[in-house]
Protein backbone atom coordinates (compact mmCIF):
# COMPACT_ATOMS: atom_id res chain seq x y z
CA UNK A 1 0.00 0.00 0.00
CA UNK A 2 3.30 1.94 0.39
CA UNK A 3 3.07 2.88 -3.34
CA UNK A 4 -0.75 4.75 -3.12
CA UNK A 5 -0.56 7.10 -0.09
CA UNK A 6 -4.11 8.17 -0.18
CA UNK A 7 -5.12 4.72 -0.35
CA UNK A 8 -2.85 4.23 2.76
CA UNK A 9 -4.42 7.47 4.36
CA UNK A 10 -7.77 6.59 3.85
CA UNK A 11 -7.52 2.89 5.19
CA UNK A 12 -6.02 4.37 8.42
CA UNK A 13 -8.77 6.97 9.23
CA UNK A 14 -11.20 4.40 7.99
CA UNK A 15 -9.61 2.21 10.98
CA UNK A 16 -10.03 5.19 13.05
CA UNK A 17 -13.34 5.40 12.83
CA UNK A 18 -14.61 1.83 12.71
CA UNK A 19 -12.65 1.46 16.23
CA UNK A 20 -15.15 4.26 17.82
CA UNK A 21 -18.22 2.70 15.97
CA UNK A 22 -21.11 1.81 18.98
CA UNK A 23 -21.83 -1.84 17.23
CA UNK A 24 -18.10 -2.56 18.43
CA UNK A 25 -17.55 -1.30 21.52
CA UNK A 26 -21.10 -0.56 23.30
CA UNK A 27 -22.29 -3.90 24.64
CA UNK A 28 -19.54 -5.00 26.70
CA UNK A 29 -20.34 -2.11 28.83
CA UNK A 30 -24.12 -2.56 29.94
CA UNK A 31 -25.33 -4.06 32.97
CA UNK A 32 -27.69 -6.56 33.97
CA UNK A 33 -31.21 -5.19 33.74
CA UNK A 34 -32.65 -3.13 37.15
CA UNK A 35 -35.54 -4.52 39.30
CA UNK A 36 -37.46 -1.27 38.13
CA UNK A 37 -37.24 0.13 34.26
CA UNK A 38 -34.74 0.92 32.29
CA UNK A 39 -34.93 4.38 30.60
CA UNK A 40 -33.00 5.14 27.84
CA UNK A 41 -32.19 9.06 27.03
CA UNK A 42 -29.20 10.47 24.77
CA UNK A 43 -27.87 13.17 22.39
CA UNK A 44 -25.07 13.01 20.19
CA UNK A 45 -24.14 12.15 16.47
CA UNK A 46 -23.30 9.28 17.69
CA UNK A 47 -26.98 9.01 19.60
CA UNK A 48 -28.51 7.16 16.14
CA UNK A 49 -25.68 3.93 16.34
CA UNK A 50 -25.13 4.17 20.06
CA UNK A 51 -29.33 3.58 20.74
CA UNK A 52 -28.94 1.02 17.24
CA UNK A 53 -26.33 -1.24 19.17
CA UNK A 54 -28.03 -1.04 23.17
CA UNK A 55 -31.80 -1.78 21.71
CA UNK A 56 -29.70 -4.79 19.85
CA UNK A 57 -27.48 -5.96 22.80
CA UNK A 58 -30.42 -5.64 25.72
CA UNK A 59 -32.41 -8.37 26.58
CA UNK A 60 -35.60 -8.59 24.73
CA UNK A 61 -37.96 -9.67 27.69
CA UNK A 62 -36.59 -6.84 30.01
CA UNK A 63 -38.02 -3.68 29.81
CA UNK A 64 -36.67 -0.39 27.56
CA UNK A 65 -37.30 2.90 26.37
CA UNK A 66 -36.38 5.77 26.01
CA UNK A 67 -35.42 9.10 23.44
CA UNK A 68 -32.29 10.10 21.86
CA UNK A 69 -31.49 12.98 20.03
CA UNK A 70 -29.36 12.61 16.77
CA UNK A 71 -28.07 15.29 14.03
CA UNK A 72 -30.35 15.10 10.85
CA UNK A 73 -28.70 12.43 8.56
CA UNK A 74 -27.19 10.81 11.18
CA UNK A 75 -30.10 8.10 11.67
CA UNK A 76 -28.29 4.91 10.15
CA UNK A 77 -29.67 3.38 7.10
CA UNK A 78 -30.35 -0.09 8.71
CA UNK A 79 -31.85 0.94 12.01
CA UNK A 80 -35.44 0.60 12.45
CA UNK A 81 -36.34 1.51 16.39
CA UNK A 82 -38.53 -0.79 18.21
CA UNK A 83 -38.62 0.10 21.91
CA UNK A 84 -36.60 3.53 21.83
CA UNK A 85 -37.27 6.51 19.92
CA UNK A 86 -34.94 8.49 17.73
CA UNK A 87 -35.49 12.12 16.77
CA UNK A 88 -33.35 13.84 14.45
CA UNK A 89 -32.47 17.62 15.39
CA UNK A 90 -30.05 20.87 13.66
CA UNK A 91 -26.47 20.69 14.40
CA UNK A 92 -24.22 23.13 15.32
CA UNK A 93 -26.95 25.71 16.24
CA UNK A 94 -29.90 24.41 17.56
CA UNK A 95 -33.34 24.48 16.38
CA UNK A 96 -37.32 24.57 17.38
CA UNK A 97 -37.02 20.10 16.89
CA UNK A 98 -34.03 20.16 19.02
CA UNK A 99 -35.74 21.91 21.70
CA UNK A 100 -39.32 20.09 21.29
CA UNK A 101 -37.05 16.82 21.53
CA UNK A 102 -35.72 17.64 24.67
CA UNK A 103 -38.56 19.36 26.45
CA UNK A 104 -39.81 15.49 26.24
CA UNK A 105 -36.75 14.22 27.06
CA UNK A 106 -36.40 15.51 29.92
CA UNK A 107 -40.33 15.32 31.06
CA UNK A 108 -39.27 11.24 30.86
CA UNK A 109 -37.30 11.66 34.24
CA UNK A 110 -40.50 12.23 35.78
CA UNK A 111 -41.36 10.12 38.63
CA UNK A 112 -38.53 7.90 38.46
CA UNK A 113 -37.90 5.70 41.44
CA UNK A 114 -34.58 4.49 42.88
CA UNK A 115 -35.45 0.27 41.30
CA UNK A 116 -34.79 2.23 37.80
CA UNK A 117 -32.00 2.56 35.79
CA UNK A 118 -30.78 5.61 33.30
CA UNK A 119 -28.69 4.80 30.69
CA UNK A 120 -27.65 7.68 29.18
CA UNK A 121 -26.03 7.64 25.60
CA UNK A 122 -24.00 10.88 25.38
CA UNK A 123 -21.58 11.83 22.31
CA UNK A 124 -20.29 15.03 20.57
CA UNK A 125 -22.60 17.36 19.22
CA UNK A 126 -25.02 16.63 22.18
CA UNK A 127 -24.49 20.49 23.47
CA UNK A 128 -26.23 21.50 20.53
CA UNK A 129 -28.87 18.56 20.39
CA UNK A 130 -30.31 19.26 24.09
CA UNK A 131 -31.28 22.77 23.29
CA UNK A 132 -33.41 23.69 26.88
CA UNK A 133 -32.84 27.64 27.22
CA UNK A 134 -32.18 29.03 30.84
CA UNK A 135 -35.20 30.67 32.35
CA UNK A 136 -35.95 34.01 30.88
CA UNK A 137 -33.83 32.96 27.56
CA UNK A 138 -35.33 32.30 24.03
CA UNK A 139 -34.13 29.77 21.37
CA UNK A 140 -33.19 32.51 19.05
CA UNK A 141 -31.01 33.74 21.91
CA UNK A 142 -29.26 30.31 22.24
CA UNK A 143 -29.19 30.40 18.47
CA UNK A 144 -27.42 33.62 17.99
CA UNK A 145 -24.92 33.23 21.27
CA UNK A 146 -24.01 29.57 19.40
CA UNK A 147 -23.23 30.89 16.14
CA UNK A 148 -20.85 33.49 18.38
CA UNK A 149 -19.02 30.89 20.12
CA UNK A 150 -18.67 28.89 16.97
CA UNK A 151 -16.83 32.21 15.36
CA UNK A 152 -14.61 32.94 18.06
CA UNK A 153 -12.06 30.84 18.50
CA UNK A 154 -12.76 29.94 21.87
CA UNK A 155 -11.94 25.70 22.64
CA UNK A 156 -14.41 23.39 22.72
CA UNK A 157 -14.13 23.26 26.84
CA UNK A 158 -14.63 27.68 26.89
CA UNK A 159 -17.36 27.20 24.94
CA UNK A 160 -19.34 24.85 26.82
CA UNK A 161 -19.03 26.57 29.89
CA UNK A 162 -20.82 28.91 28.63
CA UNK A 163 -23.53 26.29 27.36
CA UNK A 164 -24.04 24.78 30.63
CA UNK A 165 -24.86 27.87 32.32
CA UNK A 166 -27.07 29.45 30.04
CA UNK A 167 -29.09 25.70 29.84
CA UNK A 168 -31.80 23.71 32.33
CA UNK A 169 -30.57 20.28 30.83
CA UNK A 170 -26.92 20.82 30.70
CA UNK A 171 -23.99 20.95 33.15
CA UNK A 172 -25.78 17.65 35.07
CA UNK A 173 -28.99 18.85 35.55
CA UNK A 174 -29.96 15.86 33.20
CA UNK A 175 -28.72 13.48 35.97
CA UNK A 176 -30.24 15.74 38.54
CA UNK A 177 -33.77 15.35 37.28
CA UNK A 178 -33.18 11.76 37.48
CA UNK A 179 -32.86 11.36 41.18
CA UNK A 180 -33.57 8.82 42.92
CA UNK A 181 -32.91 6.51 39.61
CA UNK A 182 -29.62 5.10 39.24
CA UNK A 183 -27.52 6.92 36.55
CA UNK A 184 -25.24 5.31 33.85
CA UNK A 185 -23.44 7.42 31.38
CA UNK A 186 -21.79 5.56 28.45
CA UNK A 187 -20.04 8.48 26.66
CA UNK A 188 -17.81 8.33 23.38
CA UNK A 189 -15.49 11.05 23.80
CA UNK A 190 -14.61 14.06 20.83
CA UNK A 191 -12.83 16.16 23.17
CA UNK A 192 -8.84 16.66 24.03
CA UNK A 193 -8.61 15.37 27.68
CA UNK A 194 -11.93 13.15 27.60
CA UNK A 195 -13.54 14.91 30.51
CA UNK A 196 -17.12 13.99 30.80
CA UNK A 197 -18.08 17.64 32.18
CA UNK A 198 -17.10 18.76 28.80
CA UNK A 199 -18.07 16.14 26.28
CA UNK A 200 -21.70 17.49 25.29
CA UNK A 201 -21.16 19.96 27.98
CA UNK A 202 -21.79 17.18 30.49
CA UNK A 203 -25.65 16.45 30.68
CA UNK A 204 -25.34 14.19 33.67
CA UNK A 205 -22.11 15.23 35.41
CA UNK A 206 -21.71 17.36 38.28
CA UNK A 207 -20.15 20.86 36.85
CA UNK A 208 -16.50 22.34 38.16
CA UNK A 209 -16.94 25.42 36.52
CA UNK A 210 -19.11 28.50 37.76
CA UNK A 211 -21.18 31.37 35.79
CA UNK A 212 -18.64 33.70 37.18
CA UNK A 213 -16.00 31.50 34.35
CA UNK A 214 -18.91 31.23 31.87
CA UNK A 215 -18.70 35.35 31.98
CA UNK A 216 -14.77 35.45 32.09
CA UNK A 217 -15.39 33.78 28.53
CA UNK A 218 -17.92 36.03 27.12
CA UNK A 219 -15.69 38.72 28.22
CA UNK A 220 -12.44 37.49 26.88
CA UNK A 221 -14.41 36.88 23.39
CA UNK A 222 -16.52 40.20 23.24
CA UNK A 223 -19.40 37.91 23.03
CA UNK A 224 -22.59 39.74 23.80
CA UNK A 225 -25.23 38.42 25.73
CA UNK A 226 -28.64 38.60 25.78
CA UNK A 227 -29.78 40.68 29.56
CA UNK A 228 -31.53 37.99 30.60
CA UNK A 229 -28.38 35.53 30.30
CA UNK A 230 -26.11 38.36 31.81
CA UNK A 231 -28.52 38.90 34.93
CA UNK A 232 -28.81 35.06 35.47
CA UNK A 233 -24.95 34.62 35.46
CA UNK A 234 -24.30 37.40 37.76
CA UNK A 235 -26.72 36.92 40.05
CA UNK A 236 -25.43 33.53 40.05
CA UNK A 237 -28.92 32.10 38.77
CA UNK A 238 -27.66 30.26 35.87
CA UNK A 239 -25.53 27.81 38.78
CA UNK A 240 -25.03 24.61 38.01
CA UNK A 241 -25.03 21.21 39.92
CA UNK A 242 -21.55 21.07 41.53
CA UNK A 243 -19.72 17.73 42.57
CA UNK A 244 -20.21 16.53 46.05
CA UNK A 245 -23.89 17.12 45.59
CA UNK A 246 -25.97 13.85 46.73
CA UNK A 247 -27.87 13.43 43.64
CA UNK A 248 -24.88 11.84 42.12
CA UNK A 249 -24.29 9.35 44.77
CA UNK A 250 -23.98 6.11 42.74
CA UNK A 251 -23.63 6.83 39.48
CA UNK A 252 -21.22 5.72 37.10
CA UNK A 253 -19.59 7.00 33.68
CA UNK A 254 -17.78 4.76 31.04
CA UNK A 255 -15.92 5.82 28.18
CA UNK A 256 -17.07 3.94 25.26
CA UNK A 257 -14.34 5.43 22.61
CA UNK A 258 -12.22 8.23 22.33
CA UNK A 259 -9.70 9.53 19.88
CA UNK A 260 -6.74 7.89 21.80
CA UNK A 261 -8.27 4.61 21.12
CA UNK A 262 -8.55 5.50 17.52
CA UNK A 263 -5.41 6.92 17.28
CA UNK A 264 -3.56 3.85 18.64
CA UNK A 265 -6.00 1.75 16.35
CA UNK A 266 -4.63 3.60 13.58
CA UNK A 267 -0.65 3.68 14.35
CA UNK A 268 -1.24 -0.54 14.78
CA UNK A 269 -2.62 -0.53 11.39
CA UNK A 270 0.31 1.20 9.88
CA UNK A 271 2.82 -0.77 11.82
CA UNK A 272 1.13 -4.05 10.31
CA UNK A 273 2.26 -2.50 6.92
CA UNK A 274 5.49 -2.07 8.25
CA UNK A 275 5.46 1.82 8.90
CA UNK A 276 6.93 3.57 11.77
CA UNK A 277 4.05 5.08 13.40
CA UNK A 278 3.79 8.10 16.24
CA UNK A 279 1.09 9.15 17.84
CA UNK A 280 1.63 12.97 18.65
CA UNK A 281 -1.06 13.42 20.83
CA UNK A 282 -4.86 12.98 21.19
CA UNK A 283 -5.16 16.44 22.68
CA UNK A 284 -4.02 19.22 20.23
CA UNK A 285 -5.75 22.65 20.37
CA UNK A 286 -5.06 25.78 18.69
CA UNK A 287 -5.69 27.36 15.52
CA UNK A 288 -6.43 25.20 12.65
CA UNK A 289 -4.02 26.65 10.04
CA UNK A 290 -1.02 27.22 13.10
CA UNK A 291 -1.51 23.51 14.09
CA UNK A 292 -1.24 23.09 10.17
CA UNK A 293 2.16 24.94 9.71
CA UNK A 294 4.29 22.88 13.10
CA UNK A 295 2.94 19.39 11.68
CA UNK A 296 4.81 21.07 8.43
CA UNK A 297 7.43 21.62 10.48
CA UNK A 298 7.82 18.02 11.65
CA UNK A 299 7.31 16.52 8.91
CA UNK A 300 10.22 18.76 7.00
CA UNK A 301 12.68 17.95 10.03
CA UNK A 302 12.18 14.06 9.37
CA UNK A 303 12.99 14.56 5.32
CA UNK A 304 15.77 16.66 5.72
CA UNK A 305 17.40 15.88 8.84
CA UNK A 306 16.21 11.86 10.17
CA UNK A 307 14.71 13.66 13.33
CA UNK A 308 13.23 13.01 15.73
CA UNK A 309 12.14 9.84 13.30
CA UNK A 310 13.35 8.31 10.69
CA UNK A 311 10.81 7.69 7.15
CA UNK A 312 8.95 5.97 6.38
CA UNK A 313 6.80 6.76 8.95
CA UNK A 314 3.30 8.39 9.60
CA UNK A 315 2.63 10.88 12.25
CA UNK A 316 -0.99 10.24 13.53
CA UNK A 317 -2.54 13.28 15.80
CA UNK A 318 -6.35 14.55 16.98
CA UNK A 319 -7.25 16.52 19.43
CA UNK A 320 -9.96 19.90 18.31
CA UNK A 321 -8.23 22.57 16.34
CA UNK A 322 -10.08 26.18 16.03
CA UNK A 323 -11.10 28.46 13.08
CA UNK A 324 -11.91 32.16 13.89
CA UNK A 325 -13.43 32.86 11.28
CA UNK A 326 -12.93 36.13 9.12
CA UNK A 327 -15.58 35.45 6.34
CA UNK A 328 -18.67 34.54 7.43
CA UNK A 329 -19.43 33.23 3.74
CA UNK A 330 -16.77 31.09 4.52
CA UNK A 331 -16.48 27.63 2.59
CA UNK A 332 -14.34 25.35 5.00
CA UNK A 333 -14.01 23.28 8.38
CA UNK A 334 -11.20 23.00 10.92
CA UNK A 335 -9.85 19.79 8.84
CA UNK A 336 -9.39 21.94 5.55
CA UNK A 337 -7.66 24.81 7.00
CA UNK A 338 -5.36 22.64 8.95
CA UNK A 339 -3.99 20.88 5.91
CA UNK A 340 -3.75 24.12 3.35
CA UNK A 341 -1.89 25.51 6.44
CA UNK A 342 0.53 22.53 6.64
CA UNK A 343 0.30 22.66 2.07
CA UNK A 344 1.63 26.23 2.30
CA UNK A 345 3.86 25.80 5.03
CA UNK A 346 5.50 22.31 3.02
CA UNK A 347 5.80 24.00 -0.13
CA UNK A 348 5.80 20.99 -2.31
CA UNK A 349 8.27 19.13 -0.09
CA UNK A 350 9.12 15.60 -1.45
CA UNK A 351 7.78 12.73 0.15
CA UNK A 352 4.94 14.17 2.32
CA UNK A 353 1.27 13.34 1.93
CA UNK A 354 -1.35 13.76 4.39
CA UNK A 355 -5.02 13.52 5.49
CA UNK A 356 -7.31 15.42 8.02
CA UNK A 357 -10.94 14.81 8.37
CA UNK A 358 -13.63 14.60 11.16
CA UNK A 359 -14.22 11.50 12.76
CA UNK A 360 -17.71 12.15 11.94
CA UNK A 361 -17.27 12.55 8.43
CA UNK A 362 -18.36 16.21 8.26
CA UNK A 363 -16.04 19.47 8.27
CA UNK A 364 -17.41 22.02 9.04
CA UNK A 365 -20.82 22.97 7.34
CA UNK A 366 -20.28 21.28 4.47
CA UNK A 367 -20.94 17.24 3.53
CA UNK A 368 -16.91 16.77 3.31
CA UNK A 369 -15.13 14.69 6.42
CA UNK A 370 -12.13 16.36 5.39
CA UNK A 371 -9.23 16.43 2.52
CA UNK A 372 -6.13 15.08 1.71
CA UNK A 373 -2.40 16.90 0.14
CA UNK A 374 -0.16 15.36 -2.01
CA UNK A 375 3.69 17.10 -2.91
CA UNK A 376 2.35 18.70 -5.92
CA UNK A 377 -0.87 19.64 -4.21
CA UNK A 378 0.09 23.72 -4.77
CA UNK A 379 1.64 23.65 -8.28
CA UNK A 380 -1.58 21.41 -8.95
CA UNK A 381 -3.19 24.02 -7.62
CA UNK A 382 -1.46 27.30 -9.03
CA UNK A 383 -1.76 25.21 -12.74
CA UNK A 384 -5.96 25.81 -11.91
CA UNK A 385 -5.89 29.19 -11.19
CA UNK A 386 -6.50 28.74 -6.97
CA UNK A 387 -4.51 31.66 -5.17
CA UNK A 388 -3.93 29.33 -1.76
CA UNK A 389 -3.37 31.90 1.05
CA UNK A 390 -6.10 34.17 -0.02
CA UNK A 391 -8.46 31.25 -0.06
CA UNK A 392 -6.86 30.43 3.32
CA UNK A 393 -7.44 33.82 4.65
CA UNK A 394 -11.17 33.90 3.24
CA UNK A 395 -11.66 30.69 5.24
CA UNK A 396 -12.70 28.98 2.20
CA UNK A 397 -10.26 25.61 2.37
CA UNK A 398 -13.02 23.50 0.69
CA UNK A 399 -12.65 25.88 -2.39
CA UNK A 400 -8.83 25.30 -2.66
CA UNK A 401 -9.76 21.20 -2.07
CA UNK A 402 -12.76 21.04 -4.69
CA UNK A 403 -11.10 21.93 -7.65
CA UNK A 404 -8.30 19.44 -7.12
CA UNK A 405 -10.40 16.67 -6.63
CA UNK A 406 -8.66 16.44 -2.64
CA UNK A 407 -11.96 16.34 -0.78
CA UNK A 408 -12.44 13.27 1.36
CA UNK A 409 -16.17 12.74 1.36
CA UNK A 410 -17.13 9.37 3.42
CA UNK A 411 -21.09 10.83 4.57
CA UNK A 412 -22.26 10.39 8.72
CA UNK A 413 -19.96 7.66 10.11
CA UNK A 414 -22.28 7.71 12.95
CA UNK A 415 -19.75 8.17 15.45
CA UNK A 416 -17.82 10.94 16.93
CA UNK A 417 -14.40 11.32 18.20
CA UNK A 418 -13.39 14.14 16.53
CA UNK A 419 -9.97 15.34 14.57
CA UNK A 420 -8.15 12.99 12.96
CA UNK A 421 -4.81 14.14 11.46
CA UNK A 422 -2.34 11.68 9.56
CA UNK A 423 0.93 12.96 7.71
CA UNK A 424 2.85 9.97 5.89
CA UNK A 425 6.16 10.98 5.33
CA UNK A 426 8.14 8.35 2.61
Amino acid sequence: MLDDPRALLRHLYEVAVARALPARVLAAHLPPPPKGRTLVLGAGKAGGSMAQALEAAWPADAHLSGLVITRYGHRPPDYRPHRLELVEAAHPVPDAAGQQATERLLALTQGLTADDLVICLISGGGSALLSLPAQGLTLADKQQLNRALLDSGADITQMNCVRKHLSRIKGGRLAAACAPARVLTLLISDVPGDDPAVIASGPTVADPSSCRDALDVCARYGLTLPEAARAGLVSGAFETPKPGDARFDGHELRLLATPRHSLEAAAEAARALGLRAHVLSDEIEGESRDIGTMHAALARSIVRRGEPFARPCVLLSGGETTVTVRNPQGRGGRAGEFLLGCALALQGEAGVHGLAADTDGIDGKLDNAGALIAPDSLARAHALGLKPRELLQANCAHDFFAPLGDLLVTGPTFTNVNDFRALLIL
